[in-house]
């Protein structure tokens, strides 16, 4: 499986890092040995003092697919959940400003945070979906769907066209503004529609 990620799909979080609106969406990619094993901290990585966390809402892609037409990109997913991509932000702020890729600050052991998952349709349309982030009992990001660029359907649709989707593969789609430092001792709760998806601590 791999994990296929969206960068700056939410207005407010490109005005938030000062980057410029994309024409088409920002595709990364992180390994399978990014996720962070169930149960587990998140260990911040010795290589950076300036570990941020990007909740984001999570497709998980059910059958093979390429060339998918938006039309029918809602047929390849049938599991909803919540993430957080976490980003080694001084690590990428380096990398980025010598234009060389920036896969370290983005894909190291841990850095894809998946909770548990949801059948699409115990929910409301997946362009109407409320999630939030609390860090501390404080919620530091809060977003709905419904304010991304690109929808889910299209993401799914515009991703084939590069990569074959497969079974399993994990769609991260995007952060809204508020992504921050975390800390050790620091505890993440990731909420969708209200249910609690994951509850992740910092070491």
């Amino acid at each position: 499986m791999k994990i296929i990620c969206i960068g700056r799909n939410y207005t407010d979080h490109i005005a938030e890092l000062e980057n410029e609106k994309p024409e088409n969406p920002v595709v990364f990619l992180k390994p399978d040995t990014a996720i962070l094993l169930k149960g587990q901290p998140f260990f911040i990585p010795e290589f950076s003092q300036d570990v941020h966390h990007e909740v984001e809402v999570l497709v998980r892609i059910n059958r093979i697919g390429k060339h998918i037409q938006p039309k029918f990109a809602s047929k390849y997913y049938d599991e909803i959940s919540l993430g957080i991509d976490f980003t080694a932000r001084d690590l990428q702020a380096q990398l980025k400003a010598k234009g060389l890729p920036w896969e370290k600050a983005k894909g190291f052991d841990g850095a894809a945070v998946v909770g548990k998952w949801i059948a699409k349709q115990e929910l409301p349309p997946v362009d109407k979906l409320n999630f939030a982030l609390n860090k501390n009992n404080e919620t530091v990001q809060e977003s709905n769907t419904a304010l991304m660029l690109w929808k889910i359907d299209e993401l799914i649709a515009y991703i084939s066209q590069f990569f074959t989707l497969k079974i399993g593969d994990i769609i991260f789609t995007g952060t809204p503004a508020g992504v921050g430092p975390v800390a050790i001792n620091d505890v993440l709760v990731g909420k969708l529609e209200g249910r609690e998806l994951f509850n992740i601590k910092v070491k």
